[in-house]
């Protein structure tokens, strides 16, 4: 599985590198190192409201530190099942 972190200039500001590394800890604590690799990508342009995520081609919106936890059991976890 492969999960994009728009990391452009607007969704640095608005916290992609908080989601970086809250990403990384909870793909380490689910032992999901071998079967998720996390990359950053330029702009996505679809940061209106939030930071996008690609999760193997499927763009996720409106994610932010509030709400990572339950973007990754959904689309991470539920779909590594």
């Amino acid at each position: 599985m492969i999960v994009k972190v728009c990391v452009g200039s607007s969704c640095h500001l608005k916290g992609s590198y908080l989601i970086i590394q809250r990403l990384q800890e909870l793909i380490k604590e689910n032992h999901l190192e071998d079967e998720v690799q996390l990359k950053g990508s330029f702009c996505m342009g679809k940061c209106i409201n939030g930071i996008p995520l690609e999760i193997d081609g499927q763009i996720v919106l409106q994610v932010g530190i509030t709400n990572i936890d339950e973007v990754f059991e959904k689309y991470i976890l539920k779909k590594g099942e």
